[in-house]
């Protein structure tokens, strides 16, 4: 089975539990997620399954909404409930208006430093190895973009916020550095991944759901064919010897070369025409996904960068 599954990742559970628990009850070998979870946190965690794994690296470019709780008043080493307190403040005399100024600076493209504990490799080793065993680095700040972000709720010292970002984001860093903004101190307290990408929260299915279906033989119909997280790119159809050209994995010519590559005067409205980042998805006669075709600038044609006939 190639494809991939909209999962609600439950709370105390890692991502890697759940992959292992698709493994068992599916009987699937290769599995694998797009986007770690957290232990605490739940939502969306789209699990990919067989060949849908090479689109993982595609998947991940898509923009995510979290629905984030966060206390001030109390900073953690963690940055959320499962750490030990290293700041107390006084936020009595925050507001909303507070506290929507001092949200304002983190929109758009912003420096993010990772927290200690995260998954960040630093020499080969995790962060949060480094920190279990007591050792803390100075950490460069990374560009990561905030698409949306806004105050949902206000219920002192809790507020919610609704956050829409692309990749590389840690939602605990941000309301760590909320609170050093505020100078009171924060942590989270609760994160919901609401959306990713294609897949919401609201299509999602539980592990006992996934469970109940592979008992009873009906899981198949929750997977989503890999192509689909892939459907804003352009799409053509390949004639019969283009089709041994892509499986053998040798460029071609199309007619629907970039328009950047050609003349640079499109407009973005023709790029959308055509394909995004210069990636198009190509499918047999029959209507089968083939693979993925990224343009050459170099040698003016397209070159298969993944095949999944």
């Amino acid at each position: 089975m190639d494809g991939i599954l909209n999962i609600n990742k439950p709370p105390g559970k890692t991502s890697f539990d759940v992959v292992a628990r698709v493994k068992r009850h599916t009987g699937e070998r290769r599995v694998g997620h797009a986007g770690t979870l957290d232990p605490a946190a739940t939502g969306v965690l789209p699990i990919c399954l067989g060949r849908a794994g090479r689109v993982i690296e595609f998947l991940q470019e898509a923009t995510k909404t979290y629905r984030a709780q966060i206390k001030l008043g109390v900073a953690t080493d963690t940055y959320d409930e499962s750490g030990q307190v290293i700041q107390h403040g006084d936020p009595s005399g925050i507001d909303r208006k507070h506290l929507v100024e001092a949200l304002t600076p983190f929109g758009g493209l912003i420096y993010q430093t990772p927290p200690m504990y995260s998954a960040v490799k630093h020499q080969g080793k995790r962060l949060y190895q480094l920190a279990r065993a007591g050792i803390k680095i100075n950490r460069k700040g990374r560009p990561v973009e905030i698409h949306q972000l806004k105050l949902i709720d206000w219920q002192p010292p809790l507020a919610t916020i609704e956050v829409v970002c692309g990749k590389g984001t840690y939602i605990r860093a941000l309301a760590h550095d909320l609170g050093q903004a505020l100078g009171c101190g924060a942590h989270l307290t609760n994160l919901i991944r609401s959306r990713y990408g294609i897949f919401d929260l609201s299509e999602a299915i539980s592990i006992e759901q996934l469970e109940d279906a592979c008992q009873h033989g009906y899981w198949q119909h929750f997977v989503h064919s890999p192509d689909r997280v892939l459907s804003h790119w352009a799409a053509v159809i390949i004639d019969d010897d283009s089709e041994q050209r892509i499986r053998n994995g040798c460029s071609l010519t199309l007619n629907n070369s970039p328009p950047d590559a050609r003349t640079g005067n499109e407009t973005p409205a023709d790029r959308d025409v055509y394909c995004s980042r210069d990636r198009c998805r190509a499918y047999t006669r029959d209507g089968c996904f083939l693979g993925v075709l990224r343009f050459d600038l170099e040698n003016r044609k397209w070159q298969p960068t993944k095949v999944f006939l």
